[in-house]
């Protein structure tokens, strides 16, 4: 079931990041009241050609949230991402906030272990956030009430944070010009995904919608927010697919033309950690573990 309307009631202020190297949007979302807030899907910087990591846009977050003289509550991530490395695990340990995931983050976590083999040393339980979500479960950001839906179909764990009239809906649905997000990665389902797509559709009609990623599709600016409306009405896939049928075949064909994301095997092993690099080795350095011919979905050049 959608969120209750009751769940909805409020506004909270939002303030999205564009971290352009990504495409990710990064948010702080804060109760107009109390002056508390959280941070979602917080991004650590990467830079594949160098292997060099750095802090600046997780900065930029708390540096705002100092601005407005927030109080931080909350790290949370709506799913271990493929795209980029999770700054979870940096915030908290800058801040000491509680960080929190969807508790299906088990699976993938299993699922990943296996993919990369990784000892049995490494915990597949969750205990790398301070906080495990079950679907429908209720929280706080000051006084807001933040209901969490299960929306899984991109991944295994993905979660969607509905605060008030927002919600956070991560790669579900993407700006109307862009829009729904890929569902082939492992453990993904383009059956599901257009399940969760249901229930965030669901919403109220006037529901502020704060997506992931912004792709600038034909070029244009940076966008991150719509309306449930506004999707049903424009979104390019969900008004040529009305049914469930002719989803997946959209999608499963689209997926099937898409090469892997660049940072998918460097990434998932970070974020499975919570957002942590790997423990150093004997001289001290983290190294990142790329396992050869796990992925189908290579693109060759011609």
């Amino acid at each position: 079931m959608p969120a209750s309307s009751s769940s909805l009631k409020g506004r909270p202020i939002v303030k999205g990041f564009f971290e352009k190297r990504t495409s990710s949007v990064q948010y702080v979302v804060a109760d107009p009241e109390t002056k508390r807030a959280a941070i979602i899907d917080p991004v650590l910087d990467f830079d594949p050609k160098s292997g060099a990591t750095a802090t600046h846009s997780a900065d930029q977050l708390l540096a705002h949230i100092n601005q407005e003289g927030y109080t931080l509550e909350w790290i949370l991530d709506t799913h271990p991402h493929a795209d980029h490395f999770s700054a979870a695990g940096y915030l908290k340990d800058k801040t000491g906030v509680v960080t929190a995931i969807g508790e299906k983050v088990v699976e993938v976590q299993k699922l990943w272990k296996g993919l990369y083999n990784l000892p049995d040393s490494f915990p597949a339980d969750g205990s790398q956030w301070d906080k495990l979500f079950a679907d429908g479960e209720r929280f706080k950001i000051g006084n807001m009430e933040v209901e969490v839906l299960l929306t899984p179909g991109h991944t295994l764990a993905s979660i969607a944070y509905v605060v008030g009239d927002a919600a956070f809906i991560h790669d579900t649905i993407f700006m109307p010009d862009g829009g729904t997000a890929r569902a082939d990665f492992p453990g993904g389902s383009a059956r599901v995904l257009w399940n969760s797509i249901q229930r965030i559709m669901a919403l109220p009609d006037d529901t502020r919608l704060f997506t992931g990623h912004d792709y600038c599709p034909a070029g244009r600016k940076p966008r991150w927010e719509s309306t449930v409306a506004q999707q049903r009405a424009e979104n390019i896939h969900l008004t040529k697919a009305k049914t469930e049928e002719e989803f997946v075949a959209l999608r499963e064909k689209r997926d099937s033309e898409l090469a892997m994301p660049k940072l998918i095997l460097h990434s998932l092993q970070i974020n499975i950690r919570g957002g942590r690099l790997p423990e150093p080795e004997s001289n001290g350095r983290s190294y990142l573990k790329i396992p050869l011919d796990a992925l189908e979905g290579a693109a060759w050049d011609d």
